[in-house]
């Protein structure tokens, strides 16, 4: 079996015509990066990462380091989920890196995590963001796979999160849970055993009270979703729901990126996805 040791970076700078353009870009297996494509309608390059392989295999070691620089405006998202497989031994990790100077703005919306029976991941990210930055990073999980009746059977799942503003530490979170475990908690929350969690972190580029949109994505809660907002410590604002399926997991992203685009107008770029 191989194991992989990934890595992925990319620089993106202001550059001809004021367009974003990946100024620097690297790559190796797993990551592949596809061509990227300018949003004029709301000045961001959007990037996709693509994974051409099955998916996460134990051994396999994944690092990330995403940059924008003073003015750039940069989408990362991907195509597929992604997929952390059943391992004998061992586990698998990723470490990735998100960063965002003064003027920039970053949004990070990949697809849902699936951890399948069995297997052992663990992820780590930090988001750097300058005073005067803005960033908007989505993280999803699905419980794993629901139709092959594998729902919550991982062994061992940890998510690790550490977002600093201006220097000063906004949010530093640890999710390290078993596939049982989750699922009692998927339970309290009413939500089955095709339960989906979502977490979004959201960081303006200047002070912002919520009053323009916080109301509706309020609203959001109910009819099977649940959904909550928390101010950070620093700047910003974490966003946190609890989804039935793994459809209404991403309807639901797709609202919270529509009521915040007024206010957030890049958040109106087309992730071009079917």
């Amino acid at each position: 079996m191989t194991e992989f040791s990934g890595h992925l970076s990319l620089r993106a700078a202001v550059g001809a015509r004021a367009r974003t353009v990946l100024a620097a870009q690297s790559f190796r297996a797993p990551y592949h990066l596809s061509k990227p494509y300018w949003d004029a309608d709301t000045g961001v390059l959007l990037a996709q990462v693509v994974n051409p392989t099955a998916g996460i295999l134990s051994g396999d070691r994944l690092e990330s380091d995403i940059r924008v620089g003073e003015g750039a405006a940069l989408l990362v998202t991907t195509p597929s989920a992604s997929r952390s497989f059943r391992m004998k031994s061992g586990s698998a990790e990723c470490r990735q890196t998100f960063a965002v100077a003064k003027g920039g703005w970053l949004e990070v919306m990949p697809e849902p995590l699936v951890p399948h029976r069995g297997c052992s991941y663990r992820q780590t990210t930090r988001i750097e963001v300058e005073a005067g930055g803005a960033a908007f990073y989505a993280d999803l999980l699905v419980s794993g796979r629901v139709a092959h009746g594998e729902a919550w059977g991982w062994d061992r799942l940890v998510l690790e999160s550490e977002v600093t503003v201006g220097g000063i530490l906004a949010l530093r979170e640890r999710f390290d849970q078993t596939g049982p475990a989750l699922q009692a908690l998927a339970a309290l929350a009413g939500s089955g055993p095709a339960a989906c969690f979502g977490n979004a972190v959201l960081i303006p580029e200047r002070e912002d009270d919520g009053g323009a949109w916080r109301p509706a994505l309020t609203a959001l809660h109910g009819d099977g979703l649940w959904l909550g907002i928390s101010r950070l410590r620093a700047a910003g604002w974490s966003i946190k729901f609890v989804a039935p399926s793994t459809a209404r997991l991403k309807q639901t992203l797709r609202e919270i990126r529509r009521i915040l685009a007024p206010a957030f107008p890049r958040l109106a770029c087309d992730p071009r996805k079917l």
